[in-house]
This record gives C-alpha cells, structure tokens and sequence, in this order.
C-alpha cells in the first residue's frame, strides 16, 4: 500500500496494489507453493524461445502444411540442440574466445564464434583436413568441440 507517488504527492486515498494469479489447475492437484514454483523460470523459457525465433529464423514458419512445418520444427530442435551443445563445450572454457562469464552463450554468439571461422578444406594423401587461419580465436574452442565428439 502507497501513500504518495515517487515525487511525494500524497494520495487522497492510498494506493493498493494486488497480485494474482489465475488458473485451471485444480487445487486438489496442486498447492500454492508449488504453483508459484510452476512461474519461477518463465522469464528463462521466455528467453530461449526468443533464441529459438530469432537466432534460428524462424519467426515465420515456411508452409501452410502441418507436415512441412512440423518437419522443419524438428529440425530446429536437432540444430538448436548441436548449436547449445557446442556453445557448452566449445566456448565456456579458459581458451573461449569470448572475454566475460557466464553460464552459458546464445545460439548468436555460438553462431558469430564457431560457425563463421575461416578456413580451408585440404584434400591431402587421400584425407580430408580444415586449415585454419595462424591466428584464429576460435581455433582451440573448435579443437575442443571436435575433440570431444
């Protein structure tokens, strides 16, 4: 409850602010506390669904088939997968190119730093070998990546 406004007007009546929350869920099934925790993430899955749309393109699905687009959908989710699995291994690490903390990195940031490095398919004595630049920074996140595979 307020009793003025940030600039110290006061209120001729004071100012109640109420929050709650609806639902379907039937109290029987679940209680208050556990409701409340249901709510505690949604920011974060607010977040990697945003990735998901933007960093993926795909804010517009490309058919109007069901089938098309639940086939391109799931082929998202292979990639978003791959793309957070190589974030995790490649770039959280003391040799990470990326200079500040944190627990994890955007599929952008994943993309920027490991799928856009340069280089070069040799084919020598019958193998197949990339050749990267002498001073690539993502060079040694990459080696950890493939490393690990």
């Amino acid at each position: 409850m307020r009793q003025s406004n940030a600039k110290g007007q006061l209120f001729l009546e004071p100012e109640i602010e109420v929050e709650g929350w609806l639902t379907t869920l039937s109290a029987d099934l679940i209680d208050d506390y556990a409701l409340i925790q249901l709510y505690c993430d949604h920011a974060t899955s607010e977040q990697f669904h945003s990735e998901f749309k933007t960093d993926l393109d795909l804010e517009r699905l490309p058919s109007g088939k069901f089938d098309t687009n639940d086939l391109v959908m799931a082929f998202a989710v292979l990639a978003y997968n791959m793309l957070r699995y190589m974030g995790l291994k490649g770039l959280m690490g003391k040799d990470a190119p990326v200079r500040h903390k944190a627990k994890r990195r955007r599929l952008k940031t994943v993309i920027q730093e490991m799928m856009y490095i340069a280089c070069r398919m040799v084919s020598s004595g019958r193998r197949l070998t990339l050749r990267f630049g002498k001073h690539c920074p993502g060079f040694k996140a990459f080696t950890c990546v493939y490393g690990s595979t």
